[in-house]
């Protein structure tokens, strides 16, 4: 659909003269016919008040432009008869009666061509998908809708299969979205509860900090095998990893082995700082939640590696004294909540790396769209909504804080998958050595 053409009005007291408003008028007329018919029918459809009349006439233009005037003779493509038919204004559908042309030489009807583009709703069903996505029932819509005289196909039924078709799109364009134009640096994995079902949805972060939703999947849990082979389509969409991917979740075993077994020495782990806390508190009293907080906090604000690893031992030591099972907990993935500072990029950082902050504040915008829904009858409606949700989110996501610091962390990322790949080659000559003798101690015995 080409761009809206519109015409810019002046606010406060200051006046346009007639004669510029003349001017802007002729100069969008002769855009319009320079664009052709697809402006001139977002035009109409956007008027909704002289849609009707703007109908006819464009229809009687193009009925003249194949069949020339009444009473003319001679032509080949001849006015046949009036049908009953219908247009849509915006997201509106109205009856009308249109003239049909039929071509006498091949016996075939013409199509007329205006007429087959105003029977798709203006922006293809986009506005009245967001009314329902907002929350306007479909059994109310009608009340809230700019109505126009005897408009129809507004009716419950209709209406949601419009929204069924509208969101079926996002659906298919979320996932088979191409991924190779994007450098990503970072990837988000959370779940998402719908009654006793559940989601995944993925959230990747470029290297310019942009947010860019990936991909969804109905799972019941956060299993390994179900993630990995999420990951694998990823990458066959056009997902990059050979540079390193900073994974940010919240601690899913699944997950965090999904991405070890996937990716190996190019995926880094960065585990929730928050949920770290959240998991060791749980297991104490209210008064020893305090203190066992405020040290936690404490020690993550450290900005180095070494500082930071001293303050969470100290905090164990004391703790194994006064609860082991926290104790135990704290200690359980402590070096994935340390990742950042282990590659010296704390403080720079760790606002927005360092917990799954940023997905838990797109789960909160998406249930603005989705809670709302009462019942789900099935596993196609909780895709359908959840992508259109998402789809509509993305384009207002802000960049992450800190993000003129992504380049380092690449740069970071890239040597550490140096050291690492060093010490797998290293690990891998001794066990060559190691079989070398063993098959020579064979040979002499």
């Amino acid at each position: 659909m080409p761009a809206e053409i519109s015409i810019p009005k002046r606010r406060g007291k200051a006046k346009i003269k007639v004669s510029t408003k003349r001017a802007m008028a002729e100069a969008v007329l002769e855009e319009v016919k320079r664009q052709g018919v697809d402006v001139e029918v977002s035009l109409i459809q956007g008027l909704i008040p002289l849609g009707l009349k703007a109908v006819e006439e464009k229809l009687l233009r193009e009925v003249e432009l194949l069949a020339g005037k009444k009473q003319a003779h001679g032509k080949e493509n001849v006015r046949w008869s009036k049908q009953a038919g219908s247009v849509y204004l915006r997201d509106q559908k109205v009856p009308i009666k249109y003239q049909r042309i039929r071509n006498q030489a091949a016996n075939t009807e013409v199509p007329l061509e205006a007429y087959q583009q105003l029977q798709e709703p203006y922006r293809g069903d986009r506005q009245t998908m967001l009314k329902l996505l907002h929350g306007i029932s479909t059994h109310k819509y009608g009340e809230s809708a700019e109505l126009v005289p005897e408009v129809f196909g507004i009716s419950a039924s209709n209406l949601s299969r419009r929204f069924k078709k509208s969101t079926l799109v996002q659906l298919r364009a979320l996932k088979s979205r191409s991924l190779k134009g994007y450098d990503f640096v970072c990837i988000l994995i959370d779940g998402k509860r719908y009654a006793e079902d559940g989601l995944l949805v993925v959230l990747g972060i470029t290297i310019g900090g942009a947010k860019v939703v990936l991909d969804i999947e109905q799972s019941h849990s956060e299993n390994g095998n179900v993630v990995r082979q999420l990951f694998d389509r990823l990458i066959e969409r056009g997902l990059r990893f050979e540079e390193g991917l900073l994974f940010i979740v919240d601690g899913s075993k699944g997950i965090i082995s999904a991405i070890k077994k996937r990716f190996e020495e190019y995926g880094f782990i960065q585990r929730c700082q928050w949920h770290k806390q959240q998991n060791v508190v749980s297991y104490l009293n209210d008064s020893q939640k305090i203190l066992c907080k405020r040290q936690l906090q404490a020690a993550y604000a450290q900005t180095t590696y070494r500082e930071a690893k001293a303050g969470i031992e100290k905090l164990y030591r004391e703790l194994l004294n006064v609860n082991q099972s926290a104790a135990n907990s704290l200690m359980e993935g402590m070096e994935e909540t340390l990742t950042l500072h282990n590659l010296g990029l704390s403080p720079e950082l760790c606002k927005s790396l360092n917990t799954t902050n940023c997905m838990e504040s797109i789960m909160a915008q998406l249930g603005q769209y989705t809670d709302k829904v009462d019942r789900w009858h099935n596993s196609n409606q909780i895709l359908r909504w959840t992508s259109a949700g998402l789809l509509e989110i993305e384009p207002r996501l802000h960049k992450i804080r800190g993000y003129r610091y992504l380049n380092l962390l690449r740069m970071k990322m890239r040597d550490e998958i140096k050291k690492r790949q060093e010490k797998q080659a290293a690990r891998g000559h001794t066990n060559d050595n190691l079989t070398a003798e063993i098959h020579t101690a064979t040979l002499e015995i």
